[in-house]
């Protein structure tokens, strides 16, 4: 996981070190040489001794040195798939907080500049934090069924994560009905069918071609009639750019009035699954984010830009094919794995 981001900073960090080795040498003889001649130049006290001590043994971060670093992080981010509007946000709170800042000799550069880029990443990576178990219980106090939408594009492991999250809600206690409102895909029903199966749950489904706001609809229905807690709805996965398909979407909230709508991608897609991101909470309208196949992805991207992007929060990662590889959001999670 990460595997190449980490490789990248990990090449970066050895950079900074080799140029601060010579770097601080230097500083220490001049340092030394300065201190030495004023205090042989007129007798001084204890106090002015010690004050030229601690002055030689501190160097001010200078811009320069800050921008050389940020042009090779700017870099080695873009390549792993973190988007523009994140690299610019990351490099200009990392130049904030670095130019003119006081080091002591003892201290590396290169410790100070990743604990910051950790911390800017927490930041990030924690703007739009939201808690998906919390918000369940406290719908449920509100109204029942609570209905769920899932959206994306097609192959990017929508149906297996609609199941994914089912698992997890029925562990929780909570009971689930899926609704099979991917009816334009051949085998979209029976996938669901066979999860539904699987985790002992029903399924409400119609005919292949069929009106999927109908499929829904009755899912939400039934949940009311039978007193179930959570409805998870599939939907056909489409395109960003296809208008028909995006107004069918539109259709699917205005009959069922979904409580959330989350969108799936697969990691690995990088700035494609970013973009789509953008693209869908712009014209659909999405309340988060669910990232597939993060065990397989080696830059990480998308992981760090997707909830800055749509200010939308990221809900879970999807690391593996069981039921039970779904990783709640994290970010300490997420950030030790770029780090360690």
């Amino acid at each position: 996981m990460f595997k190449a981001l980490k490789e990248k900073l990990s090449g970066l960090r050895k950079k900074i070190e080799e140029e601060e080795k010579e770097e601080i040498e230097e500083i220490r003889k001049e340092a030394e040489e300065k201190r030495e001649a004023k205090v042989e130049e007129k007798k001084v006290g204890l106090k002015d001794k010690v004050a030229a001590l601690v002055i030689s043994r501190e160097v001010v971060i200078d811009e320069k040195k800050v921008e050389g670093i940020l042009e090779e992080l700017e870099e080695i981010l873009l390549e792993s798939d973190v988007a523009f509007e994140v690299v610019d946000a990351i490099s200009e709170a990392l130049k904030s907080r670095l130019v003119g800042r006081r080091k002591k000799l003892t201290e590396k550069l290169s410790d100070i500049v990743m604990e910051e880029l950790r911390s800017i990443i927490f930041e990030i990576l924690d703007e739009n934090r939201f808690d998906f178990d919390e918000f369940i219980k406290e719908k449920l106090k509100e109204k029942k069924p609570v209905v769920i939408a899932f959206v994306g594009v097609n192959g990017t492991g929508k149906t297996t994560t609609i199941a994914k999250v089912a698992n997890r809600l029925i562990k929780q206690g909570y009971s689930v009905v899926l609704a099979a409102g991917d009816t334009f895909r051949a085998g979209a029903i029976e996938q669901l069918e066979e999860h539904a199966k699987r985790l002992g749950v029903k399924l409400i489904k119609h005919k292949h071609g069929s009106d999927p706001a109908a499929v829904i609809y009755d899912a939400i229905k039934h949940a009311e009639s039978k007193g179930i807690d959570v409805v998870l709805a599939d939907t056909a996965g489409r395109m960003h750019t296809k208008k028909n398909l995006l107004d069918q979407l539109e259709k699917i909230k205005r009959v069922t009035k979904p409580d959330l709508i989350i969108f799936v991608d697969e990691s690995i897609a990088g700035n494609d699954a970013v973009e789509r991101a953008r693209m869908f909470a712009e014209t659909v309208g999405i309340d988060g984010s669910i990232l597939t196949k993060l065990d397989a992805d080696p830059k990480g991207g998308s992981a760090i830009s997707i909830s800055y992007v749509t200010k939308k929060p990221v809900l879970f990662f999807g690391v593996g094919q069981e039921y039970d590889d779904l990783v709640k959001f994290d970010s300490k999670w997420l950030v030790e794995r770029i780090f360690s």
